[in-house]
């Protein structure tokens, strides 16, 4: 690493692999463990929040005394790399933190990790799933302590082959025994279930392994309940099912001489979103997946954060990798056909939003789980014709769905108006509660207005 190294790195200021301490100390040793649990990273010593260099003083044994005390703290034992430099007669000290393979690493005992510029002690569950993941496996593929081959319904098995089969993702000896083929598979192993196997294939699946469904009218109203506790592998379907039951059926505004029918919420997003949250949960927590159809907008929630490294902003990456949290789950999902190719289900989702010109998901982590958010596309040609608008405003509102936001001259151009008009007509779409204006003098623009806001 040299000088314009460092000064790039400053540039860049802190984030998941770079942190600025002004002195050396406990927080600076805890990033080293924050930083080797997550990408590696960089610890400048002697440079402020703020990214000026304030510069620290070192002396000969300094660099040596500070990579020691991170080595002889840390378990498994870190070898950071300690490197100085002078920069306007000030010192700075760089210190390399590489990721570790074995995880999680700790502190005195606590283990960190890094998420944005900051760091955050891991939960326990984390520390088993980091664990887990580092050396390449995942919880659904441990053996159950307490079970028993009687404890597995081989008919599951039996129609999980068939499917499997049938769609031609996996092929299987026709005279193979099942359970031969649960251990070839690893969904036996050692003549125990593993957890993957009890919560597809078990006579009795552990209780979390079903999804809790309901309509709500305001904010608390339930107006429709229902709880899918079908196998696992037949989940998805029959949450659809429900959907197709409960959704309703409008026509929209597309600028086409024809009116376009369509679900209240894209159908394609919908059954990614389950598909996602069923087969992507935690199941080593006791909640349920959940599904809430609001007013204005269609809640999925599955326990379990993110897996470990993965954040909203690389799963929402159309390049990111994909890292299952149950990775004989998904296998399973893969061979029935439910799951169409890994790691491509959030650009799934997001494309069909905009294809059908719906508003953009929101994924956020929250409550120990994730979870995405549908937006209703409210404004169909009932609502429209309720406002009285004219087929200039109603091109107008074409226009905002399709690029996100409109401009004064945009509307002109789209419109032919002068500028006195367009000006009236875009009052009017905000008086409707329609548009909403954002941003001030030549960066101001018109988007349309989310219900509820």
């Amino acid at each position: 690493m040299n000088q314009e190294d460092t000064h790039n790195l400053i540039k860049q200021g802190e984030g998941t692999t770079i942190e600025f301490k002004e002195n050396f100390g406990k927080e600076a040793i805890e990033t080293s463990s924050a930083l080797a649990n997550t990408q590696g990273g960089h610890i400048f010593i002697g440079v402020n929040k703020k990214g000026t260099i304030t510069g620290v003083t070192i002396t000969n044994e300094t660099l040596k005394n500070w990579g020691n005390r991170i080595s002889q703290l840390s378990q498994p034992m870190l070898i950071p790399e300690l490197q100085s430099f002078t920069e306007n007669e000030k010192q700075i000290v760089v210190i390399i933190i590489k990721e570790f393979p074995l995880k999680p690493v700790a502190i005195n005992g606590r283990c960190y990790k890094r998420v944005g510029a900051s760091n955050k002690i891991l939960t326990p569950a984390e520390i088993s799933e980091l664990h887990l993941q580092s050396t390449g496996t995942t919880w659904d593929a441990l053996p159950s302590p307490r079970a028993h081959i009687d404890d597995i319904d081989l008919q599951k098995v039996i129609k999980y082959v068939s499917r499997a089969k049938k769609i031609g993702r996996r092929q299987f000896k026709e005279d193979e025994d099942t359970l031969t083929l649960l251990h070839k598979l690893d969904i036996i192993k050692e003549n125990k279930p593993t957890w993957a196997a009890l919560i597809a294939f078990g006579k009795s699946p552990p209780l979390q392994a079903k999804v809790k469904c309901g309509r709500i009218r305001g904010t608390s109203t339930i107006v429709d309940d229902y709880v899918v506790e079908v196998p696992l592998l037949d989940q998805v379907d029959e949450v659809m099912n429900y959907m197709k039951r409960v959704l309703q059926l409008s026509y929209i505004i597309t600028g086409d001489a024809q009116r376009t029918e369509t679900w209240e919420y894209p159908l394609d997003a919908v059954r990614e979103i389950i598909t996602n949250a069923i087969c992507h949960r935690d199941y080593t927590s006791p909640a349920e997946t959940q599904i809430k159809i609001f007013d204005d907008r269609l809640v999925v929630y599955n326990p379990g954060a993110l897996p470990f490294g993965m954040t909203v902003e690389r799963l929402t990456d159309p390049h990111h990798n994909s890292i299952p949290r149950n990775r004989l789950l998904a296998m399973l999902f893969y061979d029935a056909g439910i799951i169409e190719r890994y790691g491509s289900g959030i650009q799934r989702i997001i494309d069909d939003c905009q294809n059908n010109r719906f508003p953009s998901p929101q994924f956020t982590e929250v409550d120990h789980g994730f979870q995405v958010i549908l937006f209703k596309d409210i404004f169909t040609e009932a609502y429209i014709q309720k406002k009285g608008l004219n087929e200039r405003q109603r091109k107008a509102i074409v226009y905002v769905k399709e690029n996100g936001k409109i401009t004064n001259k945009e509307y002109r151009e789209l419109t032919d108006l002068s500028d006195e008009g367009a000006r009236t007509d875009i009052n009017m779409l905000i008086t409707s509660g329609i548009f909403q204006l954002q941003g001030k003098g030549r960066k101001s623009h018109y988007i349309l207005k989310k219900l509820g806001d």
